[in-house]
């Protein structure tokens, strides 16, 4: 990492994070079957941010507003 520029590291990092929401979907729909794209993506942000229960609850909100 130390060799690489701001702009790669930051690249890096998105693909990162890419790689880990595509990696928690995978399991979600694994545990729960398939489901719309939107409720999915809200799955996945719910699993990611469940310690914080501020964003918890703004998940929970968008969750509950999505059909599927």
């Amino acid at each position: 990492m130390d060799s690489l520029s701001p702009k790669d590291r930051v690249g890096r990092c998105v693909a990162m994070l890419q790689w880990t929401r595509e990696l928690l979907a995978r399991q979600i729909v694994a545990e729960h079957g398939p489901m719309p794209a939107e409720r999915l993506k809200w799955e996945v942000a719910k699993r990611m941010y469940d310690a914080d229960p501020a964003a918890r609850e703004i998940i929970e909100r968008k969750l509950a507003d999505v059909s599927g």
